[in-house]
């Protein structure tokens, strides 16, 4: 992918466009796991930090400054986002989260059905099933939770105790997992 196509799915991702985030989470999720796995030695921090920090930039995608290449700008959030999960357990501080949201994060709305959506949704149940078991619990529990016990982002972000940003790029990460899965397997046609 070209600095210009680049720029072009980030001004997209501005707009609000869900494929532009999952463009941007395709072309960068191995590069920030990758450098997160090498600072923390543990692939479910890794992880954790990557699904954070994809969060936080998407929230705070409208402050991107283009001068700078976008991988570096995620890795900036990632390295700032691993020296505060390192402070947190330093202090051994166990951080509060409230259980109210407001009205406004309850009316959020979900986006249309994804390509991997579709996918998924083609599955019959049994086979489906099998290929959710293949996934880590944590990407199986936010499957549970949307697809099964049809939660809304801030049902599960509630559910889960995490920020909504969080919940939606581990959906996101989950169901682009779950759809590779299918992709793969040659009787899944």
């Amino acid at each position: 992918m070209d600095q210009d196509n680049i720029q072009s799915i980030i001004e997209k991702a501005k707009a609000g466009n869900q494929v532009a985030y999952s463009q941007l989470l395709d072309r960068y999720w191995n590069e920030l796991y990758h450098f997160q796995l090498g600072r923390t030695q543990q692939e479910s921090d890794a992880e954790d930090i990557a699904i954070q920090t994809f969060a936080k930039a998407f929230d705070k995608i409208h402050t991107y400054d283009p001068k700078f290449a976008f991988n570096t700008w995620l890795l900036t959030i990632s390295k700032n986002l691993h020296v505060d999960l390192l402070r947190k357990k330093h202090r051994n501080v166990l951080e509060q989260r409230g259980n109210s949201f407001s009205e406004a994060m309850k009316k959020i709305l979900d986006e249309s059905p994804s390509a991997e959506d579709q996918l998924i949704l083609e599955q019959n149940l049994e086979t489906l099933l099998a290929y959710i078991k293949q996934l880590k619990p944590r990407y199986r529990e936010v499957i549970d939770l949307r697809y099964f016990r049809e939660m809304t982002y801030a049902e599960i972000a509630e559910q889960l105790g995490e920020p909504i940003g969080n919940v939606k790029v581990k959906l996101l990460r989950a169901r682009k997992l779950l759809a590779g899965l299918i992709q793969q397997d040659p009787s899944a046609s």
